[in-house]
């Protein structure tokens, strides 16, 4: 049984260098697998070099960093995020829909991960996994900031880690839903807003999230020893 894997997702970065600490304490112990790095809507240049200064800082502790541009839409459409995510070294890109997924999936090579969340309905994750996405995610933060309930997102991981292949992301909306989560089969859990507004900072929080997907992946290993027997 593969251990579940740490996914964290950034606050949108507006000033890379003030946010380069955080992201180097965060991910420093080496808990989490991969980033997200949620990005304002900016010039296109300006937005890679903000990957120029980040990616190598999470890249060098082990993970995987995966580019978001936040607000995109109308005139916005002339960003590409595949151009800043591979010019800016990043290791993919995270989608926010089933057709920037499918575009993104076309133009980058199969070493570069492509993501996509927003996923409303069992049948949209089923046609992203069609696609050939390398992982979906299921409930992050809505646009409006406000999040899918716990049991809904639960129901939809678990129901996924049960069918398909193609790795799911559940997001956690704070420590305490971390066990929960884990118990679905999702190849990884992702924190985000809980991580970084901990008082211990998101560097101890990553590692009780660790130590909790330790003790839930103990336990159902433990159980699928039983049944077996």
């Amino acid at each position: 049984m593969t251990p579940t894997l740490l996914y964290l997702v950034t606050p949108i970065v507006e000033d890379p260098a003030a946010f380069a600490p955080t992201l180097r304490a965060a991910t420093r112990d080496g808990a989490a697998a991969a980033v997200l790095l949620r990005l304002p809507l900016r010039e296109e240049r300006l937005l890679i070099n903000h990957v120029k200064a980040l990616s190598p800082i999470a890249q060098e502790a082990g993970a995987a960093l995966v580019v978001s541009v936040e607000g995109r839409g109308g005139a916005a459409e002339a960003i590409d995020i595949g151009r800043v995510a591979t010019r800016g070294g990043a290791d993919g890109v995270h989608a926010r829909d089933l057709a920037e997924a499918r575009l993104l999936r076309e133009r980058l090579e199969s070493d570069r991960i492509v993501g996509v969340g927003g996923l409303k309905t069992r049948h949209d994750a089923m046609t992203a996994g069609e696609i050939g996405v390398d992982y979906v995610l299921f409930g992050e933060p809505r646009p409006d900031g406000s999040l899918p309930g716990l049991e809904t997102v639960h129901e939809r991981a678990a129901w996924w880690a049960e069918i398909f292949e193609t790795p799911c992301v559940a997001f956690a909306p704070s420590l305490d839903a971390v066990a929960a989560l884990a118990e679905t089969g999702a190849e990884f859990v992702a924190l985000g807003e809980a991580a970084f507004a901990d008082p211990a900072g998101p560097a101890d929080a990553l590692a009780r999230a660790r130590a909790t997907l330790d003790a839930a992946d103990a336990e159902r290993a433990r159980r699928a020893t039983e049944d077996g027997s």
